[in-house]
């Protein structure tokens, strides 16, 4: 309303001074290699609203567009202003072409001239157009004089009040519902535990609903904003003297909206995208029967898993909606495809090593070959697992070192902490000992530890004696095997040991210790 109020004086006090609208669409799907030979088509427009349709070449259609719509608003404004004037169409032979006129009282304006072109734009003959387009600027001009009437005009201001209620209780609801689903999203960020403590399964069901949040509420925003400016431009196009600003916002801004409709179909297959990688990853997390220890090394995995193929994903639909857009635009995008292929076939050849790297470790982390936290050796490297990714491992050794592994170079692994470790200790008896006695020493010791809290959570199974496993020439061999927790084979073989020692000791068991025997012979002369 309080457009059309500013509006109406100034058409009412200038309307001659209004230029036509210009054309900023075209109709030409291509920006690109667009001949001037080729006959195209456009509106001739009175108020914004398209009365005919002319054709000509490319080259000169814009200049015959402006000159006609120039002179259909000198004589429409002529018409407008002389409340009892005639109207008049009639058509005057031009050569072979005809020429429409407009009188209007005693004013009589060549309005233009029916070419072949606008013939074959009906595919009919040149007086058939003529007659068609005589009739179409008739209907035009009274159509634009009955809108100016103070009836018209209220009961379109009417209108307008009506839908500019609706909008205004439609916002409400929208702001509301936002609100909500803004709540919703935050309460869904908090909830989300980036511990180790909360079962992957249920961090991934809690990313899926935070997806669909950010979708809901994204989605609210533009539908409010899709709202607001359907009813702009309904509310500017009720009224003559506004209705050119509805086809300047809609001409001007025509490829900025194609840009946006592709910009926003991209976002929301990104989105929906990572929602189906979620599943997969949900349904890849629940084939574990997890332990709380055994959570974080999937943890591990799955989000590794999931980050690398949604960064995949993201590529993926950008490239694919750039040129979506650049299609949408008129660019031909065939020659920038084949472009594309050779600067591909380019940079994997310079980058062949890292593609190498990427690949390798994106199997390493999907087969579970070693995580952060393991103990591996790695070819002559031996260390604790302090990072991976899709490039390089690195090891921390027994000394500090940080040691550096490109994953192409990565060909055998050995796990030492794989889901579970294992103590393998060779306990060397002096030949002279009592093997029975030393036997029942070590299964005591293997009973007592297995009572022990502190160190029966860290042993899975109860040790398994093997028996005498060897003899060398420091002595009796015996062998025993303890299934522990990762990495925990270390301190448990440290504390048996200790044990193992003591009770010797006190038995009076001697270890094997390496030793020499001289024989001295005496030779008589």
């Amino acid at each position: 309303m309080a457009i059309l109020v500013v509006l109406i004086p100034l058409d009412r006090a200038g309307e001659a001074q209004l230029l036509p609208i210009p054309n900023f669409s075209g109709n030409s799907s291509s920006f690109l290699n667009q001949s001037s030979n080729t006959v195209v088509s456009d509106c001739i427009r009175l108020d914004g609203r398209c009365v005919i349709e002319v054709a000509a070449y490319r080259s000169n259609l814009s200049d015959r567009v402006t000159e006609i719509e120039q002179r259909l608003y000198d004589i429409a404004r002529y018409y407008f202003q002389s409340e009892s004037a005639s109207l008049e169409i009639y058509e005057q032979q031009a050569e072979q072409l005809l020429d429409i006129h407009v009188a209007v009282g005693d004013r009589d304006v060549r309005l233009l001239t029916v070419t072949n072109q606008d013939a074959a734009l009906r595919s009919t003959s040149v007086e058939q157009r003529a007659d068609e387009m005589a009739r179409e600027i008739k209907n035009g001009l009274i159509q634009a004089k009955q809108e100016r009437e103070a009836s018209f005009l209220i009961a379109q201001a009417r209108q307008g009040a009506i839908v500019l209620v609706f909008a205004i209780i439609a916002t409400i609801a929208f702001f509301y519902l936002e609100r909500k689903a803004r709540q919703q999203k935050e309460a869904l960020h908090n909830s989300v535990d980036t511990t180790s403590e909360e079962a992957i399964s249920t961090q991934i069901t809690k990313n899926q609903q935070q997806q669909l949040a950010e979708i809901k509420y994204r989605g609210l925003q533009i539908t409010r904003f899709g709202l607001w400016l359907g009813t702009t431009l309904y509310l500017v196009g009720l009224f003559p003297y506004t209705r050119f600003l509805q086809i300047w916002i809609i001409n001007f801004f025509r490829i900025p909206f194609r840009l946006f409709v592709v910009g926003l179909g991209a976002y929301f297959l990104i989105r929906f995208s990572f929602i189906l990688i979620d599943k997969f990853t949900s349904a890849l997390a629940n084939n574990y029967l997890l332990t709380p220890e055994a959570n974080l090394r999937l943890q591990l995995r799955i989000s590794t898993i999931s980050s690398v193929t949604k960064g995949i994903i993201v590529v993926t639909w950008v490239i694919i909606g750039i040129l979506v857009s650049l299609s949408v635009i008129g660019i031909n995008i065939a020659p920038l495809l084949a472009g594309a292929g050779l600067i591909g076939v380019a940079i994997s050849l310079a980058s062949q090593n890292l593609i190498r790297d990427a690949i390798n470790g994106f199997f390493i982390i999907l087969e579970d070959q070693y995580a952060v936290g393991d103990v591996v050796g790695i070819g002559d490297a031996t260390g604790f697992v302090e990072a991976i990714n899709l490039r390089i491992t690195q090891l921390r050794d027994t000394e500090g070192r940080l040691i550096t592994i490109p994953n192409s170079e990565i060909r055998t692994v050995i796990n030492f902490t794989s889901n579970w470790s294992q103590v393998d200790l060779k306990i060397p008896i002096a030949y002279h000992s009592d093997l029975d006695q030393a036997t029942n020493i070590i299964e005591k010791i293997s009973d007592e530890m297995m009572r022990d809290y502190a160190w029966r959570k860290e042993i899975l199974e109860r040790p398994i004696f093997l028996g005498v496993d060897d003899f060398t020439n420091l002595g009796v061999i015996m062998r025993v095997w303890i299934k522990t927790k990762p990495l925990q084979q270390w301190p448990v073989s440290r504390e048996y040991r200790r044990r193992l020692k003591l009770a010797f000791d006190k038995a009076g068991i001697d270890l094997a210790l390496p030793h020499q025997q001289i024989w001295v012979s005496h030779e008589q002369k």
